[in-house]
């Protein structure tokens, strides 16, 4: 499966008073590239500030991986210790992010999370789980 360049790699609805976010990188299993840890940072500094917002879902596109963790391609792409740096300093503070908003965070995994994409499910307050 390929990615439309202008597709956007997280994508968020509202239903009434929760909002859902949705890694929008199924191609790629949803691997937490840099846009998309700066994507999800946008939203929940969004969502920290919104008071109509009582509940934050977060799902995944795709059947075969809610998130692989980081994007191995983009950490291979160079060897540059100041971009390695910098997207571990960036999500770590996203993931940190999850922790301070004051609406619940709820997982809604139906496949495997790996690596980064197992801590942020581990961020999350509640974890729902199943194939189903």
């Amino acid at each position: 499966m390929t990615k439309h360049p202008n597709e956007p790699v997280l994508l968020r609805r509202d239903e009434g008073r929760v909002a859902i976010l949705t890694l929008n990188r199924p191609h790629a299993m949803n691997a937490l590239s840099g846009d998309l840890i700066d994507a999800l940072q946008t939203e929940f500094d969004k969502l920290a500030q919104d008071r109509e917002i009582r509940c934050v879902v977060i799902e995944a596109q795709g059947d075969r991986a809610f998130s692989t963790g980081h994007d191995l391609r983009e950490v291979a792409s160079t060897r540059d210790y100041a971009f390695h740096h910098g997207l571990l300093t960036r999500c770590s503070a996203m993931m940190m992010s999850i922790q301070r908003l004051p609406q619940p965070v709820i997982a809604k995994v139906k496949a495997v999370a790996t690596a980064a994409g197992c801590q942020l499910v581990a961020a999350c307050d509640l974890v729902v789980a199943s194939s189903e």
